[in-house]
């Protein structure tokens, strides 16, 4: 059956019935999680289904699904840019020195990761708020608020269309210009493909702002791949930005935490990672049928490349040895899972980075990596890699002792969902939009020396209007003590134990100051901000070093028993295409001098050419989505609504800085008066309020017409 809005719809309706059944009928279990609110958990069960129903397609069709045309809202403005070869040549030599010889070697060459199937340039999209465009053009201000945004989706689906519903939220909350690289996709494209073209979007940037101006952001695999550009900036001394926020970034392939040994009830990714029906482009023959290819032209280097950062890929299971044979994840092959580049949790070092916003979701399998990777950018010297990492990554130490410490404001939220932000008219998403808009904020007006106002639409805009099933459960700030807060159901808390108290502030408020280079939140669904428990009591911070990178016993049972049931699904499928691989290999085109080694899933290396001896060329064709327009409508009625409401109020903002808004441990306030709430209704006077809160945190008042 094909992949499209007729039948997705078919698929998950009737998830979407029985979940709003047992919502109700079942409500005792949901009391005090995220899924006590209606929306929040239909959005979830919604998620969850359509991966499910998406994994008995090909990826090819999944990619094809969610990179159709999106249609944009007439109150947004969108404009399409193209990134020239030169800056994809300026990123690709910026890579090859990071990778060095022996990373090169590992990759496969330092040019067949450069090849495109289409044009020379890089497709990007400029997503800004039309009200803010025709602000900035009147004011004749190309844009003091840049914000680069990678998307997510594993490595190999999604796309700008299928995200611009968050973008287009973040970039409003920030009165920001967001761009968003259309970036290539594993497994067709795998590293360091998409590194090359985020890279050189940065780069881009950099040619018309002021990296003073500019912030990154990415979700998931977007989130990680944003972490690994940010260590290639700071080591190879391009201007770094003034900060970054990472949303559930996906920063260990190996999956090497706790968490991952979860079943993932809070959470939409399955527990046994992404399994698809076979195809042409995935999964790739294994390492035992690629072997037997060796009498064609493929060179056998090719087929399993080994590097000083292959893993033990081999694992005891109930007394039995096994070793896995298949590739692992879409983006990297497995000799290729343990480097810096890949899994960034394994960088000798994360210090000397611009200021992280890192949010993870409690209740997510990648929460461990997450909480484990804030800490290590905040205390470098105390989460280092095993010794035989640090022999590949830093022989001499360089790197250990070269970069101080990042500052890092670390949210975790309770329960909630990888990326819940995808759920963006839920009320948690919407905390989140507000914490992420508040921290780039502050990253901005610190790397600026200015003010910088952001919307307070706290009383223009709703945080979610349905009510929670449990009537006990109010927004009174009030969190009772939690010992043991499960995860995932894993066997192991993810605090050993959590004493709540008082909460301490609000998602969205000013940033606290930093302590040791870090501000630790712990945040429930009502927004309400917890402090985080101290290191001593967090799982994820008592793994040993040599422990993280390698491959562990729930993990690889799950993945191995869904391989399994995929195997004896289309085991006939799954036979015929890799015959047809194998046998096609000896007609594939060679790359470049003979000497480069492309992965076996690249499309570089399945090139063939026609009866007329030309290059076939596979053209993608853009339509429509019905489905993943209306996805995006419902995601953006929240911005809509706001967007014409705001429309009547009064345009000033009152603002209280710091005088000194370069000092690390002084919050920068952004404070706005209240707004009125239609037209004929005056703003009741806060300018002496202001003035007293001036004074007393020895700052100056600015008032903005």
């Amino acid at each position: 059956m094909v992949l499209n809005t007729i039948t997705v719809v078919a698929a998950i309706t009737p998830t979407v019935v029985g979940t709003g059944f047992s919502h109700y009928l079942n409500r005792k279990p949901l009391k005090q999680k995220p899924t006590a609110h209606i929306s929040y958990h239909e959005g979830l069960s919604l998620v969850r289904q359509f991966i499910t129903y998406a994994s008995h397609h090909t990826v090819e069709e999944i990619q094809a699904f969610t990179s159709q045309w999106v249609p944009v809202p007439r109150w947004v403005k969108l404009k399409e840019v193209d990134i020239g070869a030169d800056l994809l040549k300026q990123s690709a030599k910026h890579i090859q020195a990071q990778l060095g010889p022996h990373g090169i070697q590992a990759v496969g060459g330092k040019e067949w990761w450069q090849w495109r199937s289409g044009p020379a340039s890089l497709r990007a999209e400029w997503i800004e708020m039309r009200s803010d465009y025709q602000e900035r053009k009147r004011s004749g201000d190309k844009g003091s608020r840049v914000l680069l945004y990678v998307h997510g989706g594993a490595y190999y689906f999604g796309s700008v269309d299928e995200h611009r519903y968050q973008m287009q939220r973040h970039a409003r909350k920030l009165k920001a210009r967001c761009l968003a690289p259309r970036y290539r996709l594993a497994p067709q494209f795998p590293f360091p493909c998409g590194l090359q073209d985020c890279l050189a979007a940065y780069l881009y940037l950099l040619q018309e702002y002021d990296p003073a101006n500019i912030l990154l952001a990415g979700d998931s695999a977007g989130g990680g791949m944003t972490l690994s550009m940010l260590v290639i900036i700071r080591d190879q001394g391009i201007p770094l930005p003034a900060g970054a926020m990472l949303l559930s970034p996906w920063v260990d392939l190996t999956h090497s935490f706790p968490s991952l040994s979860g079943d993932g009830a809070f959470d939409y990714i399955p527990a046994h990672g992404f399994h698809h029906r076979p195809s042409r482009g995935w999964p790739p023959p294994n390492s035992d049928e690629l072997a037997s290819a060796q009498n064609t032209h493929v060179d056998q280097a090719q087929l399993e490349t080994k590097s000083d950062f292959t893993p033990d890929l081999s694992i005891t299971i109930d007394g039995e040895k096994i070793e896995i044979k298949e590739q692992i994840q879409m983006y990297a092959p497995n000799h290729l899972l343990t480097h810096p580049l890949v899994s960034p949790i394994l960088n000798p070092s994360l210090g000397g980075l611009p200021p992280l916003l890192i949010q993870a979701g409690g209740g997510e399998l990648l929460c461990d990596e997450q909480i484990y990777l804030a800490h290590k950018a905040a205390n470098p010297l105390a989460y280092l890699p095993s010794e035989a990492m640090l022999v590949l990554t830093d022989p001499d130490g360089t790197k250990r002792k070269r970069y101080e410490p990042t500052d890092v404001q670390l949210q975790v939220w309770d329960d909630l969902c990888h990326v819940a932000h995808t759920l963006s008219w839920t009320r948690p998403a919407k905390y989140m939009y507000r914490a992420v808009a508040q921290f780039g904020a502050w990253a901005l007006a610190r790397a600026q020396h200015r003010t910088i106002d952001i919307l307070d639409d706290d009383d223009i805009s709703e945080i979610s209007t349905e009510t929670s099933t449990e009537s006990t459960d109010s927004e009174s700030g009030s969190n009772p003590k939690r010992k043991g807060q499960k995860m995932n159901g894993a066997l192991l808390p993810l605090f050993n134990s959590v004493s709540a108290g008082r909460a301490v502030g609000k998602a969205g408020d000013p940033l606290p100051p930093f302590e040791n280079n870090m501000i630790r939140q712990r945040i429930d669904r009502h927004g309400d901000c917890y402090d985080l428990p101290p290191a001593s009591e967090i799982r994820a911070l008592q793994l040993a070093a040599d422990e993280i990178g390698t491959i562990k016993e729930g993990p690889v049972r799950k993945w191995l028993k869904a391989q399994k049931q995929w195997d004896d699904l289309y085991a006939n499928r799954k036979r015929n295409l890799q015959r047809q691989t194998l046998e096609e290999m000896k007609g594939y085109l060679r790359c470049g001098d003979g000497t480069e080694k492309p992965p076996p899933t690249a499309l570089v290396g399945r090139r063939r050419l026609d009866e007329n001896g030309q290059e076939i060329v596979e053209r993608k064709r853009f339509k429509r989505s019905w489905g993943m327009s209306l996805w995006s409508l419902w995601g953006s009625k929240h911005d809509e609504k706001t967007v014409k409401t705001v429309q009547f109020h009064v345009k000033s903002v009152a603002l209280i800085i710091p005088t000194r808004s370069n000092a690390r441990n002084v919050p920068v306030q952004f404070l706005n008066p209240r707004v009125p709430k239609g037209p004929g209704e005056s703003t009741r006077n806060t300018q002496g309020l202001m003035k007293d809160l001036a004074l007393l945190h020895n700052t100056r008042l600015i008032t903005l017409k």
